[in-house]
């Protein structure tokens, strides 16, 4: 019964963190409010998850559990703010390095998507990718290359015109068009992945023309490894 209540007690603290989360963390100015608060929200995040992880491991005695749970929430803390604050660094130094106002870098707290809207990466129907874009993807393979410790998923979208069976594979041959050009830069092969999503993922209603063209869009996710 403990043990649960340990857990339960842990995951709830988790689940608490992850509903609040601001993706911008902007004040009503559009500012930033706290440059580091991915790293304190990744410091409490970590600690929960450490000390769910000690109180599970810290054996059947409940002082056992309790020092468990106490030692993983000390060492969650620590990795959780180590890679929050790597965020907060690399999001800001993203920004500062692409000359392009349609170019989103959001943290989330444990990764960064950058959304690239294919109205300013593709032709419609085309997998080349624009000749302007290809210096703000540079900029974004020289930081990836900054920080190699990370895994990164490039990953294809459309909106639902057309034959799904075609959005499909042109979400995935635009992910892969993307990605050449990281490989081009220096970013290593072993780093990325392509995902071709189709229709299937919108962030924007399929019914208005300006819901359709945000749905229209290449996100590079990147995943610092633990």
């Amino acid at each position: 019964m403990k043990n649960r209540i340990i857990i339960a007690t842990a995951m709830t603290a988790l689940m608490g963190l992850s509903a609040c989360t601001d993706p911008a963390y902007l004040n009503s100015g559009g500012g930033y409010q706290d440059p580091n608060a991915r790293a304190k929200q990744g410091a409490l995040a970590g600690a929960a998850i450490g000390g769910l992880a000690g109180a599970i491991t810290g054996g059947d005695d409940r002082s056992d559990k309790l020092r468990g749970a106490a030692i993983g929430a000390a060492l969650g803390a620590g990795a959780g703010a180590i890679i929050g604050n790597q965020l907060d660094k690399q999001a800001a130094e993203l920004r500062n390095s692409m000359n392009n106002s349609a170019i989103d870098v959001t943290n989330t707290g444990d990764r960064l998507v950058v959304t690239m809207p294919q109205s300013i990466l593709f032709a419609t129907d085309s997998t080349a990718v624009s000749g302007a874009l290809r210096g703000d993807l540079a900029a974004l393979a020289n930081n990836l290359n900054s920080y190699p410790n990370s895994r990164v998923q490039v990953i294809g979208h459309t909106d639902n015109v057309g034959d799904a069976g075609y959005n499909q594979d042109l979400s995935q041959r635009r992910a892969s068009a993307v990605a050449d050009v990281l490989f081009q830069n220096g970013v290593s092969y072993s780093r990325v992945s392509t995902i071709g999503r189709g229709e299937d993922a919108p962030i924007a209603t399929n019914l208005t023309p300006e819901g359709r063209s945000a749905n229209r869009r290449v996100e590079i996710v990147i995943i610092p490894n633990n």
